[in-house]
């Protein structure tokens, strides 16, 4: 059963990803052509988007949180597998996931607005 449920976080998180890969797949690029108008910034996106499905997929799957299905504590057995726990355990996934991707894209636009200030002001300045 454990099995069972490791996979599905795991394929719940890798839905999860995808779909915020697609949602910011053209903002993204968009930002990364202004900001390095070369060859490499389609690199970047690609990496950017690999990085996506890591945080995504790390911040969903959280396997020491799932550890209490298959590793007794102190004083407490192993805790069940039940309907109410798989609810528990998918909108875990799906929230752990959001705000990991939500927190790696703040920071990349972060960093990128401050990158557009530097282009900007140097384009400005070479007029």
């Amino acid at each position: 059963m454990f099995i069972t449920l490791l996979s599905v976080t795991f394929i719940i998180a890798l839905v999860v990803s995808f779909l915020v890969s697609r949602i910011f797949s053209s903002p993204i690029l968009k930002i990364m052509n202004r900001i390095i108008s070369d060859e490499i910034s389609k690199a970047w996106v690609k990496y950017l988007q690999f990085a996506v499905y890591v945080v995504g997929i790390s911040s969903g799957v959280r396997v020491w949180d799932l550890e209490k299905y298959i590793i007794p504590t102190k004083n407490v057995e192993i805790i069940t597998l039940n309907a109410d726990r798989w609810i528990l355990e998918i909108y875990r996934t799906v929230i752990g996931s959001l705000i990991g991707l939500s927190w790696m894209l703040l920071v990349f636009f972060m960093f990128a607005l401050i990158a557009f200030v530097i282009v900007r002001g140097s384009e400005l300045k070479t007029k």
